[in-house]
Formats: C-alpha cells, structure tokens, sequence
C-alpha cells in the first residue's frame, strides 16, 4: 500500500514538472520571443537598474558606505527587490490571461503563479551571480564568506516574495482596484526591505521594528553571507519562515475561492 501510494506521488510530481516546463517555455517565448537575446533579458532588465543605482550611489555617495563598497551594497540589494516588484507585477490578472489552459485538468491556476516566479526567480539568480563575477574581476565585490547564509538568506527572501505573490494573485481576480494598487505598494515596502540600508546603521528602536519584515531578514543572512565577519547583522531565521507559511496558507486559500469563479472556455 506504501509503495502503491509513493508511485502515484512520483508520477504526480513527474507530470507536474512537465506542466511547470511546458507553461515556461509557452511564458518565455510569449514574452520575449525568439529574437536577439530572448530570455536572457530576466537577466539583463535587473543588471541594468542595479548597475544605474549602484553607479549613481558611487558618485553620490563615494567609493564605500560603513566600510563597505557601496556599489556591491547596491547591487546586492536591488537585484533581490527586482525579484519581488517583477514577481507581483507578474501576478496581476495571471489568472485571466491563461484561463483558457484550464481546460487541461493537469495545469491548476497555482501553476501560472509558480511559473511565472520561476523564470523571475531563474533571473534574478543569474543576474545576481553574473553581477557578482563581474565585480569580482573589478575588485569591486569580495568572495562570499558564508556561501550557505546566503543561499539560505536568498530561499528565505524569496519564499515570502512567492508567497505574497500567492495572495496578490487572487486579490488581483477578486477586485479591479488591486491592480492600481499595486505599483504603489511595491514603492512603500522598499523602506522595509533592507535595500539601501542594514539594521546596524539604525537606532535600537528601529531595528526593533524593522526586525519584523520578512524583508530585512532575508537581506541581512545574504550580506551576511556575503561580507562575513565586516559587518554586524541583526536577523530572526523564523521570521520569513512563518511570515511565508502563513501567507502561503491564505494565498491558497483565496486561490482555491477565486478557481471556483473562474469559466473554462
């Protein structure tokens, strides 16, 4: 019976996985097509915004910020933000647009989210790692301390970034004003996701406050992976793991309501 049931397991994540490829090459080509350099734009779009950001802090704000090249600071913090502001832009009306694949009852509407946040996560990790070597060359970014704290601060950061987008989604679907809402809101959370700043910089009570963003958290373990013993960072492990657990329980929800809403044509 326990080998019966772990072969349907299997051959249910198996036919999954195709789906997810299947639904990812069908979003890249839509979206990029097959001209130039097609899907390594995921890559090059969050390259180029955190090359600008990080050129225009050099000149503006000198070579290091508390020690720390200001330029590696940047760009390690950008990129990861790039993640979730592409992620939830993603989200809008996801639904809407790939509700006629609905009628293959292998693909569920969670897979047009994951999918989506596959490709922005694919791209964010390339462009993170290629932004890194290059630097690197320059003597601009130093050899990561941690490798594991800061893999483990990337999962971490973005889980929640998916699971917000789990509810974003449905939202989306359940109410037109979301999707005017939405560029707003990822504007007003850059102050709580750790971009331009670490917990060390600020006054105690700050800290404090700023330790509850899922956010911070998950920037902090990757600076921390990243310049090791240099700084000092202040960081809660649980914090994103129950923050993405609790929004990937109401993202599901509200997905499961918005499904029964949704015609098959």
């Amino acid at each position: 019976m326990a080998s019966s049931s772990l072969s349907k397991l299997r051959a249910s994540w198996a036919i999954q996985v195709r789906v997810i490829h299947a639904l990812m090459i069908r979003e890249l080509i839509t979206r990029f097509g097959r001209d130039n350099i097609g899907f390594l734009w995921i890559m090059a779009e969050p390259l180029l915004f955190a090359g600008l950001v990080g050129a225009l802090w050099h000149f503006t704000h000198g070579a290091t910020e508390h020690g720390i090249n200001v330029i590696a600071f940047v760009a390690t913090g950008y990129i990861p933000i790039t993640l979730f502001r592409h992620g939830v832009s993603r989200s809008v009306a996801v639904f809407t647009v790939n509700q006629s694949l609905l009628y293959h009852r292998q693909i569920k509407i969670v897979d047009f989210i994951l999918t989506r946040f596959v490709i922005e996560l694919l791209g964010g990790m390339m462009a993170y790692l290629f932004m890194a070597i290059v630097l690197m060359i320059f003597g601009q970014f130093p050899m990561p301390a941690d490798f594991g704290l800061l893999i483990a601060g990337w999962f971490l950061y973005s889980s929640f970034c998916f699971a917000i987008c789990l509810i974003i989604a449905p939202l989306s679907e359940m109410s037109e004003a979301m999707e005017k809402f939405i560029p707003a809101t990822t504007y007003i959370m850059i102050p709580f996701s750790g971009l331009f700043y670490m917990l060390s910089w600020l006054t105690p009570a700050a800290r404090e406050f700023l330790l509850l963003s899922p956010f911070v958290n998950g920037m902090e373990m990757m600076r921390k992976g990243i310049w090791g013993d240099q700084v000092t960072v202040y960081y809660n492990i649980w914090n994103p793991i129950i923050c993405s657990a609790v929004a990937a329980l109401i993202g599901l929800i509200l997905c499961r309501r918005v499904r029964r809403m949704l015609t098959v044509e």
